[in-house]
Parts: C-alpha cells; structure tokens; sequence
C-alpha cells in the first residue's frame, strides 16, 4: 500500500507568512491584468481607428477590434495547459515569474507597432500575434496565482485568503482604466489617438520589474513541495492535462459551467458598456472612464467579501446568488445608464461588477478544491480557462453584435440571462467543498489511483 507523506507543522502559515504570499500573488496579477485589460479598453477607444480600414461605421471598427482582442482568450486554454503542466512539474513559482515577462514584452511591443496608415494590413496582423502572446501568458497566471494562495491557505479560511488575487484584477482593470482616462482628459483627440495611447503600454516596463521582483521572494506552498518529492522519490509521471481529464472529468466539467456566467457577466458589464455608453447614450470618454474607475473600487472591495462569506455559509449559495442576480442586471442596468445620469449609470455598472463578484470571490477556493496537488494548476487553468473560448471572448463581440442588429438592449440582457442559467445548472452539479483539507483530497486521489491499479 502506498503511504501517505508525513503532514508537517508548516502545512498552517502563520499570518505574516501567508499576508507575504497573498502580496507577491496580487503584485504579478495587477500587473499582468492590468496590461490585459489595457487592450479591452484600448480596443473600444483607439484601435478600431488605428489598426483597421475604416467603413465609415464606428461599430465596425469596434467589432473588428473586438475579434484580434477574442485571441488572447483563444490563447488562454494553450497558456493553460502549457503553463499548468510545467506548474505540476516544477512548482507555480517558477511559471509565474515567466509568465509575468512575456506578458510585459507583448504589452511594450503592442505601443510601438505602426498604424494601419502607414503599414496597411501588416498592422493588424502583428497586432494579433502580440495579442496571443498577451494572452498565453495570462492564461498560465491565473492558475498559478490562486493555487499559490490557496495552497498555502487554512482549510477554515481558505475562501477569504484565495479572494484576494481576485480582487487582484480589478486593480489592475483600475489602473488600466484610470491611465487611459488621464491621458484621454489631458490630451486632444489627435493626440490620444496619434501617441497618447502608446504611453500606458510603455508604462509596462516599469511595473513587470516591480512585480516580478516581489514574486523572487516567496516559495511553493508545503503541500506542493511534498507532492512533488512523492513523485520524484516514487519517479511518477502522473501529472498534467491529459491526466486531470482522465481521472476528474467531472471537476473540469464543472468548473467550466461555474465560469460560464461569470466571464460573460464581466466583460458586459466593463467592456461592452463602454460601447453602449459611448455609442448610445453618448456619454463622453472621459467621464465613462471615470465611472468605471469608481465601479472597479467597489469591486475590488466586495470580493474578499464575498471570499469571507463563502467560508461561513459555503461555496455553493454563494455562487448562486452571484448567478441568480447577475441573470436580472442587463434588464434594469441599461436603462439605468439611458437616463445619462452619472450616478445612475455609476450604480449600474457598480451593482454588476456586486453579482459578478459574488461568483468571482468564490471561484479559487471551490475549483482548488475539486483537484489533487498533483494535477492542481492543469485541472483549474484547463476548466477556468477553455471557457473563456466561447464566454468572455466573445461577449463584447455577441453584445455589439446584438446591439447593431436589433438597436436595442434586451437582447443582451436576455443573453446574459442565459449564460446565468447555464451557470446555475453547473453549481448544482458541484459539490460542497467549504472547510474541506487538501491532504483530504490529495488521500482521496491516492486511493482512487491505487483501486484502479488492482
């Protein structure tokens, strides 16, 4: 019978230790979201000017930049698997500190490239293989960022320490948002769209040292590292992509449905209602920017929130609530940003960032605790990132689209609606987790291998 590794004391940090953790895990996120969020915004605002052949229609160049911005989504699966096989193998460190570096070159190169002007259609062609590097490398952050707190988390807590990189994101969406905002209130048009916007890509030089620097100085968690000195003493190669969905088909089935609502829900709310916004409402650049800004504040203070309450009344109830609200948000939001009252439509898009939020918080701790240590990080990038393909990806491009079709938002609502659905059906296949030890999990997955070898 194969033994279980001896459970050392420092399988629970102290404070300090784990605050030190959730720090360097928050710093590489910030960074490399805010760069990813920097061309959502950027492809709303600047590139469907920039890099494509003008029709004559607004929307149109919006829904062509929409598209070079959907792959980096389609790169997020590849990054994933790549990122999480390697992170089983060599420990989440390591792979995150890369990931960092190649996000950052894609992001400097994207603000040098030449107009379509001047280079034609070349233009919009290295737009897009900058694009799949972006999104390679994020789509192996993700999973290393969270499992590195969540594995060094107490089972009690894990629900409010693992929010935290979460709450990562909007920070990074805040940044981004609030760069392009002073230089879009600072400058002139001509300005913002000949240079201006180049500056908050070159800004990612400086910010990539800082948060690959704070990484340097933290270490897998225990867990991890007696896994990984299992595999090598036993010289095991159970481990990657191709192993998690063998052994926990379910888990990565669930986990995808979870995303589902949570991802389309989002870029609704932060990318497509800069489009409504700007389009319909004629809301100016500016002040969209500045309320976004305030709405990225709340969200990133509710979800620790959310991640504390998950600990206390589960994962499951609040994911549900994430769902149910976010279903009923489309169909009273964009009429509250028809009224063009600033705080109305601030509220708006504050409420919507609330429920996704909800689903958000909870997301680490619960996908975390589907897998075993040995295949972690493959198990929660494959089923947190593969929805991204066919959710997040192509919501600004499906709202616009619906939008230009019909002039009217209930369509989006109603699309948003069903993504919810979809959501609500997979919390219901998921089991509770809340409380649940990981060395549980990984004894459970050593019986599991060791039946199906008898």
């Amino acid at each position: 019978m194969t033994q279980a590794p001896v459970r050392e004391a420092s399988a629970n940090p102290t404070a300090s230790s784990l605050r030190r953790v959730v720090t360097a895990s928050m710093a590489g996120t910030v960074v490399e979201w805010y760069e990813f969020f920097l061309y959502a915004s950027a492809a709303t605002l600047v590139f469907g000017t920039v890099f494509f052949a003008q029709t004559g229609s607004a929307l149109d160049g919006i829904i062509a930049a929409f598209l070079t911005y959907a792959v980096g989504f389609i790169a997020r699966p590849l990054g994933g698997i790549v990122f999480g096989h390697f992170g089983d193998k060599y420990g989440r460190k390591r792979l995150l500190q890369f990931s960092i570096i190649l996000v950052g070159v894609a992001t400097f190169l994207m603000g040098c490239l030449p107009t379509y002007a001047q280079i034609g259609i070349l233009a919009p062609i290295l737009l897009v293989v900058l694009r799949f590097l972006q999104g390679f490398a994020v789509g192996g952050e993700w999973g290393g960022a969270v499992l590195l707190v969540a594995e060094h988390s107490p089972a009690k807590s894990r629900g409010f320490w693992a929010s935290w990189p979460q709450a990562a994101v909007p920070v990074g969406n805040l940044l981004a948002t609030l760069v392009l905002f002073v230089l879009s209130s600072t400058l002139t048009e001509e300005a913002f769209l000949g240079w201006g916007w180049r500056v908050a890509f070159w800004l990612s030089a400086v910010i990539v040292f800082v948060g690959w620097y704070i990484r340097t100085k933290i270490t897998d968690a225990p867990i991890f590292l007696e896994m990984q000195a299992e595999r090598e003493a036993a010289k095991a190669t159970s481990y990657g992509v191709f192993e998690v969905v063998k052994r926990y088909p379910r888990g990565v089935i669930t986990a995808m449905g979870l995303r589902v609502a949570e991802n389309i829900l989002y870029y609704v709310v932060v990318t497509f209602s800069i489009v409504y916004l700007t389009q319909v409402v004629q809301e100016g650049t500016s002040n969209t920017l500045l309320m976004l800004v305030g709405a990225h504040v709340v969200h990133f203070v509710v979800i620790p929130l959310w991640g504390r309450l998950s600990d206390r009344v589960g994962r499951r109830p609040i994911y549900a609530f994430g769902a149910v609200a976010g279903a009923t948000w489309a169909f009273f939001a964009f009429p509250m940003m028809d009224t063009g009252e600033p705080v109305m439509i601030w509220l708006a898009i504050a409420l919507g960032l609330t429920f996704h939020a909800a689903m958000y918080a909870s997301q680490p701790a619960i996908m975390a605790e589907m897998f075993p240590t040995r295949m972690r990080y493959s198990g929660v990038s494959l089923g947190y990132q593969v929805t991204s393909i066919f959710a997040g990806s192509l919501a600004p491009i499906i709202a616009t689209g619906l939008l230009s079709q019909y002039g009217s938002s209930v369509p989006v609502a109603v699309y948003v609606a069903v993504a919810c659905a979809i959501t609500l059906v997979a919390v219901w296949a998921a089991r509770e987790t809340r409380g649940l030890d990981l060395r549980d999990v990984d004894d459970a997955d050593r019986q599991r291998v060791q039946a199906a070898a008898n």
